[in-house]
């Protein structure tokens, strides 16, 4: 069970604080829901407290694991790079889901190498700032910068 003011991380919107645990009824059934605010601040969401953990809320990595998460960034891919578009762009999206910020890694790696070869898909380009935006808030919260110094710094290292 998560605390009021500990820090996480949840799928499709990256790092942010638990800032209250409360209960609310819908449709009928009350229930006890944490109140996630991420680091835009314009943004809060509800996740039952029972369904948390399914729902892929996470505690944020360890400083120890951010010098991983960059190093994994720097290292070729592992996995040839499928060429049909849609099924890597399932692919991608797949991971971004799974709220594994190592998977988030991956993804910004991939693209950001497909893109010096050639131009990403629309498509392509809004996943990539995406998963920029998901790892640059997580990586910011434990090191305590800012999300745009953290793309600065990923970019500027690929």
């Amino acid at each position: 069970m998560f605390q009021k003011g500990e820090k996480i991380s949840y799928p499709m919107h990256g790092a942010g604080i638990i800032e209250d645990i409360e209960e609310c009824t819908v449709f009928g059934t009350t229930q006890r829901y944490y109140v996630l605010r991420f680091s835009d601040g314009d943004v809060k969401v509800r996740v039952p407290v029972e369904n948390a953990e399914k729902a892929g809320l996470r505690r944020v990595i360890s400083p120890d694991e951010c010098a991983k998460v960059l190093e994994l960034l720097k290292q070729p891919e592992d996995t040839p790079e499928c060429t049909n578009w849609n099924r890597r762009n399932r692919e991608n999206l797949e991971k971004m889901k799974s709220g594994d910020i190592f998977e988030i890694a991956a993804v910004i790696r991939s693209l950001l190498r497909r893109e010096t070869r050639k131009n990403l898909s629309s498509s392509e380009k809004k996943m990539l700032g995406t998963s920029m935006q998901i790892l640059a808030s997580e990586l910011a919260l434990v090191k305590g910068q800012k999300n745009e110094d953290i793309i600065k710094s990923i970019t500027a290292m690929l």
